[in-house]
């Protein structure tokens, strides 16, 4: 339950933080990203005894699936452009 509940806390203070205020979202975008490649490294380094509800499938399609949608909501939070002054 560890190595998930990292990941799972750093979504929800992401999710927490992006809900807050219209200027704070892409702050939040990056905490959850961030989080999911954590997710991807932790998966990575634990064996899958050990990854607990992290391990869903293989360990490089897990890694795979962590890290794209970490990198992608990064890439999304750093690339929508933010309101016109």
């Amino acid at each position: 339950m560890g190595p998930l509940l990292v990941v799972v806390v750093g979504v929800v203070v992401g999710l927490v933080i992006a809900v807050i205020g219209d200027e704070t979202w892409r702050v939040g975008g990056l905490i959850i990203g961030t989080s999911l490649l954590i997710g991807a490294v932790i998966r990575g380094a634990l064996q899958s005894r050990d990854a607990g509800l992290l391990q869903v499938r293989s360990r490089g399609f897990d890694i795979a699936v962590l890290a794209l949608g970490g990198i992608a909501i990064i890439a999304l939070s750093i690339a929508v452009p933010g309101r016109p002054s």
